[in-house]
């Protein structure tokens, strides 16, 4: 049976005026459900902000330690003073002992300890190495940091005078050289001020986007299933509801135009409130952001087929944001995940998406530079595309099936 090209057109024509409706249905059912108004607009606004905020000094200054002085000496008084002039350290109490000192960390007024052995001087004077222990609180890893590295900056430091006191040389310039024969120079890459919100915050405002759109998605699949006598995502008696790939790109349609918008905000406005990193260009930006969007709204319609109940989705998304922040690479190096779960990884299109933004908006990559990430975007688009178009085929059959079984459980009751 040939189709002639009017008929083509009719029919194409048809399948946009049912889309285009269903857009319409589908933006008037995100206004009027408060949880799906939430997650599409509440929250990417203020959740971002508050984040950036939290982290918005960047660094911990003045963590509060405690020492513990068994050596008394000139050598351990210039070492405490050091320590305390750093801006990442305050020497706030003095304990007699350990046993003090740790009950001072057990109630959190500091953060670690440094100890000074009595035989401290004594020990360097001998031409011994002295020594400073230091306890730190590991529940934090900032302060854990900031303990830790100004202990060895300071012991450094002091190593390189006592160095150049007993060295017997005539000149400043052999003084240095002797203490120090190998300068260098410390460069954080890509993170000016060495801070937590320049390195990680730009992956977690990528991931932030697909969670909320997943989650979106989710409770509007939920409440159509909810209103649906037969606990489908395919309303039973609309003649609009016809054809899949027009209930898919009208709810798409839908998705899409809320999410630029909020992709606008997380990827460019909400950098420079917070002062973070922005090298990459806006059309760099916004030809990564097009696809990362697509493929997260057709992987947030697959998902949304499996959730019977509204609450489901939050609990599924919730349990995996922290696990997909790690896959990402940012916050753990890429290198030392293991290669299962980096295949895993591959299924989610925040991985490649958070990539590509932090070495574009962070590291001043080029566009060429994440082309492999951009294609890999798109393929995700176009397979999850596929895939929402089967599984709504399927749940569009159930529809029908469940209908049909219904009719024909009332012709035998008449």
């Amino acid at each position: 049976m040939q189709c002639s090209p009017m008929s083509i057109f009719r029919k194409l024509y048809k399948g946009l005026q049912d889309a285009c409706y269903i857009w319409r249905k589908e933006m008037i059912q995100v206004v009027k459900d408060e949880g799906v108004l939430l997650f599409f607009i509440v929250v990417p606004l203020v959740y971002p902000l508050i984040y950036s905020w939290i982290y918005n000094n960047e660094t911990i200054r003045d963590v509060p330690v405690c020492v513990v002085d068994d050596s008394h000496s000139h050598l351990s008084r210039q070492f405490i003073r050091m320590c305390d002039a750093s801006p990442d350290v305050r020497i706030a109490y003095y304990a007699q002992d350990l046993d003090e000192a740790k009950s001072l960390v057990s109630r959190q007024l500091v953060k670690g300890i440094y100890f000074i052995p009595s035989s401290f001087e004594t020990d360097v004077y001998r031409m011994q190495q002295g020594t400073v222990s230091v306890y730190c609180d590991m529940s934090l890893m900032l302060t854990y940091k900031a303990i830790f590295q100004t202990a060895q900056a300071v012991t450094m430091q002091m190593g390189g005078e006592l160095q150049r006191q007993l060295g017997g040389h005539y000149t400043a310039r052999e003084e240095a050289i002797s203490a120090r024969p190998l300068d260098y120079e410390d460069v954080p890459l890509f993170s000016p001020s060495a801070g937590y919100g320049s390195s990680v915050l730009p992956a977690v405002l990528m991931l932030i986007l697909q969670q909320t759109l997943v989650l979106g998605i989710g409770l509007s699949a939920g409440t159509a299933r909810d209103e649906n006598p037969y606990r489908n995502l395919i309303p039973v008696g609309d003649s609009r509801y016809q054809h899949t790939l027009s209930i898919v790109m009208g709810k798409a349609l839908c998705y899409l135009m809320i999410f630029l918008i909020m992709g606008t905000w997380l990827s460019a406005a909400v950098p420079k409130l917070f002062s973070f990193p922005q090298l990459a260009t806006w059309q760099s930006l916004l030809k990564l952001m097009i696809p990362y969007i697509i493929a997260s709204i057709f992987f947030g319609m697959m998902v949304s087929c499996t959730v019977k109940y509204r609450e489901n989705v939050m609990l599924l998304v919730v349990f995996v944001s922290v696990p997909l922040l790690f896959l990402t690479g940012v916050s753990w190096p890429q290198s030392n995940i293991p290669s299962y779960w980096q295949g895993v990884s591959w299924l989610f299109p925040s991985t490649f998406g958070a990539r590509a933004y932090v070495r574009l908006n962070t590291m001043g990559a080029d566009f060429q530079d994440v082309m492999p990430e951009y294609r890999i975007l798109w393929i995700q688009a176009l397979c999850y595309f596929v895939l929402t178009l089967c599984v709504y085929r399927f749940q569009f059959w159930i529809s029908r099936k469940q209908a049909m079984e219904r009719l024909k459980y009332l012709r035998e009751k008449a």
